[in-house]
């Protein structure tokens, strides 16, 4: 498939809807050694005049150490069509199963990060920090942590600078 680079204000989508209800991808690593999920939560904006998307992983995840271990990650994008393939990666680990047999993704490079020919965006991304969600922090007491922290561990977030965008041509 062939993409190509554009600058990221080009853009134009609902990010609660892209990310809420159509989902992402999130894959880190390179090569031959990559792991990919799939993501639900997270956040695009701007923070320290950069443009960023924040992501949350959690430690028991396999893709946790893929994240911790590499400067980039990609944000990958898809049509309704893969929505069989991200529900998939969701729901099993690639410590257990080839994602990529499983789904028929197929990965490629874009600026030495790993992400899918299927996709219709890849947002490449570069970790610019980190901190762990914990309960002692929330500010509400709507039943958050009981709801979606009482079997899981809490997430790591990764806010992260958007550092190219790429779109299928």
């Amino acid at each position: 498939m062939s993409f190509r680079k554009i600058d990221i204000k080009e853009l134009n989508f609902n990010p609660f809807t892209k990310i809420g209800n159509e989902w992402m991808l999130i894959t880190a690593g390179s090569g031959d050694s990559f792991n990919t999920m799939t993501a639900s939560w997270g956040q695009l904006g701007v923070l320290w005049n950069r443009n960023v998307l924040t992501c949350y992983i959690r430690p028991n995840r396999y893709t946790f150490g893929f994240i911790e271990d590499n400067d980039c990650f990609t944000a990958s994008f898809f049509s309704e069509q893969y929505r069989k393939a991200l529900s998939f990666c969701g729901a099993h680990s690639g410590r257990d199963c080839d994602k990529l047999k499983e789904t028929g993704l197929t990965a490629a490079e874009f600026d030495g990060c790993t992400a899918f020919n299927e996709a219709d965006l890849v947002l490449v991304c570069r970790k610019l920090y980190s901190y762990d969600l914990n309960e002692k922090n929330f500010l509400t007491n709507d039943g958050i942590p009981e709801v979606f922290f009482s079997k899981d561990p809490y997430h790591k977030a990764y806010i992260s600078e958007i550092i190219a965008a790429y779109v299928r041509d």
